[in-house]
């Protein structure tokens, strides 16, 4: 984890991205895939490192963010199988939720698979659903922690793993899942609205 005095900057970063992904990630999915990947790749780092001093950390960080950021960002076609694959565990764990506990591993791996593949047949729409999903979640725990909210604050110094868990929120926090699905629907039809509309342009110029 970063320290306590890095969560300022780091919940800034995720409010800034999560702005991004949520109401450009379609028409800037490369540069979202680079954000997320160094978020990622900070998160892993620093999650598996004992303790250290913080410059360690720092440094640990900023590597493992480049590490991810140069992995996603060169795998962009695999991006959007990766988002199906991440939508459809989404989904699975969302309906187990139902029934208790967590899916099996086959039938989680299963649905990735079926996911990844139902994505790349449509994959415009996948990319808006996922970036708008993934940056209104990273958009709301951003701005609680720059508000100050102590739980967000441990969040966005991956503290938490509540950060990378959007089915599991915080207690007596009931209206967050509610606040990131209608975030993630405004988005989504925002990126649809200005996708139409640039689509609409090209043509005109045809």
């Amino acid at each position: 984890m970063l320290p306590a005095s890095y969560a300022v900057p780091a919940a800034a970063i995720l409010t800034v991205g999560g702005l991004i992904a949520c109401f450009a990630g379609h028409r800037l999915f490369r540069f979202v895939l680079g954000l997320f990947g160094f978020i990622l790749g900070a998160f892993v780092t620093t999650s598996v490192m004992g303790p250290a001093n913080t410059w360690t950390l720092v440094l640990a960080a900023i590597v493992g963010g480049l590490c991810g950021s140069l992995l996603m960002f060169t795998a962009y076609f695999m991006g959007v199988g990766l988002l199906g694959a991440g939508l459809a565990a989404l989904a699975l764990n969302a309906v187990w939720r139902f029934i208790g506990g967590d899916p099996p591993t086959v039938v989680l791996v299963i649905a990735c698979v079926i996911g990844a593949l139902g994505a790349l047949s449509v994959a415009k729409h996948v990319v808006i659903f996922g970036t708008a999903l993934a940056g209104s979640w990273t958009l709301i725990i951003g701005a609680m922690a720059l508000m100050g909210d102590p739980a967000a604050m441990r969040a966005a110094s991956a503290a938490d793993v509540w950060v990378f868990y959007p089915l599991d929120p915080l207690p007596a926090r009931w209206w967050i899942p509610i606040a990131w699905l209608g975030l993630a629907l405004v988005g989504a039809l925002v990126q649809m609205g200005t996708s139409g509309s640039k689509s609409a342009r090209k043509a005109a110029k045809k």
